[in-house]
């Protein structure tokens, strides 16, 4: 068992409560936006996941490794790889052949992955924009630009410990 101290004396400044209190707030957001999502893609047969998910490998401009995918949409790629066959099902395709780690394997969205992905794409634009209705765009591009940054931060120190 690893044993840390934890100093009990450090307070939070007012921008880590701030930030705190952002963070939280998007965890919940995150799980308001999977079951929104869900109920959006549902009569395509599609979940909000499997939709994210055909949406990046349709996205990348060239057929990319799990693991890369997995890295562009902020998770880990033991996971995407433990959805292989998932993703097969779903209209993401190998590339090359059987790789001695199935994080390495190699996808593209075929012809049914990316229709599906086209469908989703056709009934989100109500959904947003009746989410976004009387909400400030300088708002909205402020908060944008501070979940960005945290995000950097977040991308860098955990670089920075794995290396």
């Amino acid at each position: 068992m690893v044993s840390v101290e934890i100093d009990q004396g450090t307070k939070r400044t007012r921008a880590a409560e701030a930030s705190t209190d952002l963070i939280l707030d998007v965890f919940r957001l995150n799980g308001l936006l999977l079951t929104a999502g869900d109920r959006m893609v549902a009569r395509l047969g599609l979940t909000s996941t499997r939709w994210q998910v055909l949406g990046a490998i349709d996205d990348a401009e060239r057929a990319q490794p799990v693991a890369w995918l997995a890295r562009d949409m902020g998770g880990k790629s033991s996971e995407c790889a433990a959805n292989r066959e998932r993703l097969a099902e779903d209209g993401a395709r190998d590339t090359r052949g059987e790789p001695a780690s199935p994080a390495s394997v190699t996808r593209r969205a075929d012809r049914q992955g990316a229709l599906d992905v086209r469908r989703g794409q056709r009934v989100q634009p109500p959904w947003a924009n009746g989410l976004s209705e009387d909400l400030a765009i300088k708002d909205i591009d402020t908060t944008r630009r501070v979940v960005a940054e945290l995000r950097k931060k977040l991308e860098l120190k955990l670089t920075d410990e794995r290396g």
